[in-house]
């Protein structure tokens, strides 16, 4: 795996914060930071495939009604007393 550098501005606070959390995992503040982009790309990368699988099965399918619908609109607005 090829690495880059990169240059961040956090506030300190937040980096003195993220260093324990480093120390406590056994790792150095770099090695956790990379860990928690590579998991957010991750996710993301999941969301953005099932989104793409479940809009194609919307646009193919027909959800189960064959085309027919078994009710009418004033059946799903119907007032019983």
């Amino acid at each position: 795996m090829e690495y880059q550098n990169v240059t961040l501005s956090l506030p300190k606070e937040t980096v003195r914060r993220a260093k324990h959390i480093a120390i406590e995992r056994g790792t150095s503040l770099s090695g956790f930071l990379a860990k928690l982009l590579e998991e957010a790309t991750r996710r993301e990368e999941s969301y953005r495939g099932a989104k793409k699988r479940h809009l194609h099965m919307l646009r193919e399918s027909d959800l189960g009604t064959q085309g027919r619908l078994s009710w009418r609109r004033g059946d799903l607005h119907e007032r019983r007393p």
